[in-house]
């Protein structure tokens, strides 16, 4: 039942990008693994990644269990999705658990999907990372790859409106795996972060629909989003005022 779920989405999620008149470009396809386990370490820059951080595993006919926030989980909309498709809650509270369910599909020879920057970029840039990504890959002993999405933030990210507008060009990268021998997580997080850096400036040169100045491209590429040391300072607030709300209650 959870696969017959699984393909519904697919089928709906393809549905609706084709009524969207969405490009999709991806490169980078021979990286990922016909068959057998491996870790997929993506940026976060939109509410949809989920959604379209599928869509080059699906290409090869594979699918992906995400890790993602509880929150999602007990959403009464977005929750029933999750659980049906087998995605990976992740309590920060309790982080046992979520790594001991993210080895058990790893083991069964899945594919799991990772946001190392936990939360969305506001800069559209690469944030710090945290090492649960290398950490994972090692104890599972399973390829660690990179991948870039672009393109996901126009539809629904986080200070701006949501905007379906047909012809958004999405843009996915996947780099080649990481080598992962768990000797220093710090470091190889780092040559992570580099990697997918390298992925992320490709998928902006080459993104079709560049607008000098647009909120959605990084300050560094001549756009107007956040710095990553403002965006930082914003993520701080917004985690105070989540605080505040929690001991209000």
């Amino acid at each position: 039942m959870s696969e017959l779920v699984y393909t519904a989405i697919i089928r709906t999620a393809k549905l609706g990008m084709r009524a969207l008149g969405q490009p999709i470009d991806i490169t980078g396809l021979e990286h990922l693994p016909r068959t057998g386990p491996g870790l997929l370490a993506v940026n976060h820059i939109g509410y949809v990644d989920f959604v379209y951080g599928g869509v080059a595993p699906e290409r090869i006919g594979r699918r992906v269990r995400f890790m993602a926030k509880r929150e999602l989980f007990d959403h009464r909309i977005s929750g029933p999705i999750m659980r049906a498709c087998r995605h990976i809650p992740v309590d920060r509270a309790v982080g046992e658990a979520s790594l001991a369910d993210a080895l058990r599909h790893l083991a069964d020879g899945e594919l799991v999907g990772i946001f190392p920057e936990a939360t969305i970029s506001r800069a559209m840039e690469i944030k710090e990372l945290k090492t649960g990504a290398v950490r994972i890959a090692h104890q599972a002993g399973v390829p660690l790859i990179p991948m870039v999405l672009w393109g996901t933030q126009r539809l629904m990210t986080k200070d701006h409106d949501k905007d379906c507008s047909r012809g958004t060009a999405i843009s996915i990268r996947v780099g080649a795996p990481i080598e992962v021998t768990g000797d220093d997580p710090v470091a190889e997080t780092a040559t992570l972060r580099s990697a997918l850096q390298d992925l992320l400036t490709d998928a902006i040169a080459s993104y079709p629909q560049r607008q000098d100045g647009a909120w959605w491209l990084p300050a560094s590429c001549g756009g107007s989003a956040p710095s990553l040391e403002r965006a930082a300072e914003l993520d701080a607030a917004e985690r105070r005022r989540r605080a505040e709300r929690r001991a209000g209650r």
